[in-house]
C-alpha cells in the first residue's frame, strides 16, 4: 500500500462485498453484462504493461473495460482510507474506477514513473520492490498502492509488479485528489496507514519476505513430483495450513479462485508439469518461490524454459534428488547452468523438513569463530545444541571455525566430528612442517594434506548442508566468502595466518586467514535471510601481556635457560595476535548481530595448545548447556524439535 520503500509486510483479505455483487456502471450508463459469463480476452495497452479485462463486443473487436468481480462500492467502503466517508463520495469515486487484470510477474509501474493513479487490489497480490531489486512488501486484497506518489506529487519511489495473477481497480489522480480535498479526515487516515506501513516494513530485511506459495518444477519426466511433494507439504504443515494443488484440479479456475485458495491457507504448493505446459505457466505466475527439482545422477543442462529462472519478483531454489546414494559433483554442474541459484540436497525423507525451514526463514544458522586450538570448544557447543533439540540447518565460519563448520555441513555425527578432528590436530601437529621463513614459518603442506584426507576433493556445494567459510583477500582488501569451489582449498585459505602459513594463491589473487578481517562472520549468515543465527565466539583472548621489559630480541641461549615466571610471547603468538587484532572491533559488532551468542570461557587455554583438545570440548559443552538451560529467543524456542 505505498509507492515508498515502506510497504506492508503481509496482505490482508478482501471483504465479501468486494467479490460478490453486481457489475459496475460506467458514467451512470446502463449496467454492463457480467464478464464472467462472456468470452474474455486480454489486451496490452500501448505504452503500458497493464493488462485490461475486456469483453469482445463485436467483430471489429471493440473492447470495453468491465468489473469482473462484483461490488465496487463495497471494495472502496471496506478500505480504511474510505471508511466512514459519505455514500455519495464513495459512489463518485467508484464511478471512475477502471478494472484491470495483471498476470503474475507483470509490471504495474516502475520507480521513477509519473504518479497518475492509485490502485486497489481486489484479488491476488502485488510486490513492492526497492531500487536495488529487493522485495520490501506485499500488497494484498483490500489494500492499495500508489497513493503516496499522488499525495506528495512525486514520481514513484518503488517498483510494483504482480506476485500472482491479480485483479485491480484503478482510481485516477484527479478523483483521488478530490476525495482528499473535500474530506481532510482521509488525509489523517492516510498518515496513520503510512506510519503503520513503515513500522511493519522495519520488521523485514529487504528482499527477504518469506514465500507463501511454491511451485515444484520437475526437470524431466524422471522427477516424481507425486513422491516429492507430500514430504514438503507435511513439513510445511508444522507451520500452518497448507494445500497441494495439481493441474487437473485448478486449470479452469480464475484469479479469484487462486486468491481464495491462498486466503484460506498459510502455504500453497503447486505441482507443475515437466516442460512448458499451460498449467506450468500458471504455476509460475502464482509462485513466490520456484523449486527446481532435478535428479543428481542425471547430467545437468539448461533448464527447459527460460521462464523457470528467477526474476526480481521471485526466487528459485534447486532441489537435487539423490537416488541410491549421494552423487558428488552434481552441484557444481548445475551451478554453471543456474548461476546464483541455491542448491539443496535431498538424500532421505527427513531432508524435506530442513529444506522447508530454509525456504520459510525458520532455519538455524550456526557461525563459528576462529581461535586456534580454542576452536575445539565448538565441538562441545555443537553437541549441546543437538542435545537440546536445535537442528543446525546451515553452517559457516572463519579459520578453525570454518573447518569445524564444514564438518557440521558434512552432516557428521558428534562422535565422527571428534574422531576426525582429533586425528587431524592432536594425533598429528598440523604446524610441524617448519620451513625457511621466506614466506611463512610453516610450509603448509601438512595442513593441506590433512584437510584433503578428511574432506576429500569435493566441491563446497557437495556438502549436504549449505556452508560458507571466509578468507581475507589481500589483493582486493576485502572479505572473501566461499560457497563454491574445492572445499579443502578454501578451508586452507581460511586458516592461512599471515606469517605462520603461506597464503593461498588463486586466480591472480592472494588469500589469507579470514580472521584478519572477519573472525565471526555472523553478518554473512544473516544476509542470507534463512532464519535465526547462533554465533559462537571462541576467539576471546586473555590479555596479550608480558612482564618483561625489553626492546630487543633475547639472546638465543637465554631462551633455553630457565626464566621461571617470565612471560615473553613467541613468534607464533605474535604473528597470530597481529593477524587477528584488526578484526576485533568488527567481531564486537557481529556479536550483537547474533540471535544467540555463546562465548565459552577459554582464557586458560593457549591458542596453539593442540593437546588441550578434550578440555576445550568439555568447556564448550558445559558453558553451552548452561546458556541453553536459560531463556532462549522466541525464534529459537519455536525451532526446538
Amino acid at each position: 500500500m505505498a509507492d515508498e520503500p515502506g510497504a506492508p509486510g503481509e496482505a490482508g483479505t478482501a471483504s465479501d462485498a468486494a467479490v460478490a455483487g453486481h457489475p459496475a456502471r460506467r458514467d451512470g450508463g446502463d449496467r454492463l453484462p457480467d464478464p464472467l459469463q462472456q468470452p474474455l480476452v486480454r489486451a496490452h495497452v500501448a505504452g503500458d504493461c497493464r493488462v485490461l479485462w475486456c469483453r469482445c463486443v463485436n467483430e471489429a473487436d471493440e473492447r470495453t473495460q468491465v468489473n469482473p468481480l462484483g461490488n465496487p462500492w463495497g471494495l472502496l467502503a471496506s478500505l480504511p482510507l474510505f471508511a466512514g466517508l459519505p455514500r455519495a463520495v464513495i459512489d463518485a469515486a467508484t464511478a471512475e474506477l477502471e478494472w484491470l487484470s495483471l498476470p503474475g510477474g507483470d509490471l504495474l509501474f516502475e520507480a521513477g514513473a509519473a504518479a497518475d493513479a492509485v490502485y486497489f487490489v481486489v484479488s491476488g497480490c502485488l510486490g513492492v520492490f526497492a531500487p536495488d531489486g529487493g522485495l520490501i512488501g506485499r500488497v494484498g486484497a483490500g489494500q492499495c498502492v500508489g497513493e503516496m506518489g499522488l499525495l506528495v506529487a512525486r514520481p514513484r519511489a518503488a517498483t510494483v509488479r504482480a506476485l500472482r495473477d491479480s485483479d485491480l481497480a484503478r482510481l485516477p489522480a484527479d478523483a483521488f485528489h478530490r476525495v482528499l480535498l473535500n474530506h481532510p479526515e482521509a488525509i489523517l487516515r492516510l498518515a496513520r496507514l503510512t506510519v503503520e506501513r513503515v513500522e511493519e516494513t522495519r520488521a523485514h530485511q529487504p528482499g527477504q519476505l518469506a514465500p507463501r506459495t511454491f511451485a515444484i518444477l520437475p526437470r524431466d519426466e524422471g522427477v516424481e513430483v507425486d513422491a516429492l511433494a507430500p514430504g514438503l507439504v507435511q513439513a510445511l504443515g508444522r507451520y500452518g495450513r497448507v494445500e497441494l494443488v495439481g493441474g487437473q484440479r485448478a486449470m479452469s479456475h480464475s484469479a479469484q479462485w487462486f486468491h481464495e485458495l491462498e486466503s484460506r491457507n498459510d502455504f500453497v504448493v503447486y505441482a507443475a508439469d515437466p516442460g512448458d505446459t499451460a498449467w506450468t505457466r500458471q504455476c509460475l505466475r502464482q509462485a513466490d518461490a520456484l523449486l527446481l527439482a532435478a535428479r543428481a545422477g542425471v547430467a545437468a543442462g539448461p533448464w527447459p524454459e527460460p521462464e523457470h529462472h528467477p526474476g526480481a519478483w521471485r526466487r528459485a531454489e534447486l532441489l537435487l534428488l539423490h537416488e541410491g546414494g549421494f552423487t558428488t559433483g552434481a552441484a557444481a554442474q548445475w551451478r554453471r547452468h543456474l548461476p546464483g541459484v541455491p542448491c539443496h540436497h535431498l538424500r532421505r525423507p527427513e531432508d524435506s523438513a530442513r529444506i522447508v525451514r530454509l525456504l520459510t526463514g525458520r532455519a538455524i544458522g550456526l557461525v563459528l569463530s576462529g581461535g586456534g586450538a580454542r576452536g575445539f570448544a565448538h565441538l562441545g557447543v555443537i553437541r549441546a545444541l543437538r542435545e537440546h533439540g536445535l537442528a543446525i540447518d546451515l553452517a559457516g565460519g572463519t579459520s578453525m571455525g570454518g573447518i569445524l563448520a564444514a564438518g557440521v555441513a558434512a552432516d557428521w555425527s558428534d562422535e565422527e566430528l571428534v574422531e576426525r578432528f582429533r586425528r587431524c590436530f592432536v594425533d598429528t601437529n598440523p604446524l610441524a612442517d617448519f620451513t625457511l621463513p621466506l614466506v611463512s614459518l610453516v610450509a603448509g603442506r601438512k595442513v593441506g594434506q590433512l584437510l584433503r584426507r578428511e574432506f576429500g576433493d569435493i566441491d563446497v556445494g557437495d556438502l549436504p548442508l549449505p556452508f560458507f567459510c571466509v578468507s581475507s583477500n589481500l589483493t582486493t582488501g576485502r572479505v572473501a566468502v566461499h560457497r563454491e569451489g574445492p572445499l579443502w582449498r578454501w578451508l586452507r585459505a581460511s586458516v592461512a595466518i599471515p606469517g605462520v602459513l603461506p597464503p593461498v594463491l588463486h586466480g591472480g589473487e592472494v588469500f589469507v586467514d579470514g580472521g584478519t578481517m572477519n573472525n565471526l562472520p555472523v553478518d554473512v549468515m544473516r544476509a542470507q535471510g534463512r532464519g535465526p543465527v547462533i554465533g559462537v565466539d571462541a576467539g576471546t583472548d586473555r590479555a596479550f601481556t608480558t612482564n618483561v621489559e625489553s626492546t630487543e630480541a633475547p639472546a638465543v641461549w637465554n631462551l633455553f635457560r630457565s626464566r621461571r615466571g617470565r612471560q615473553r610471547p613467541n613468534i607464533l603468538q605474535i604473528l597470530w595476535r597481529a593477524g587477528m587484532v584488526n578484526s576485533a572491533a568488527a567481531t564486537q559488532v557481529h556479536r550483537g548481530e547474533s540471535d544467540l551468542l555463546l562465548t565459552p570461557q577459554l582464557e586458560s587455554l593457549d591458542l596453539l595448545d593442540w593437546r588441550a583438545f578434550q578440555r576445550a570440548i568439555d568447556i564448550g559443552y558445559r558453558d553451552a548447556c548452561q546458556r541453553l538451560a536459560g531463556e532462549l529467543p522466541a525464534d529459537l524456542r519455536a525451532a526446538l524439535r
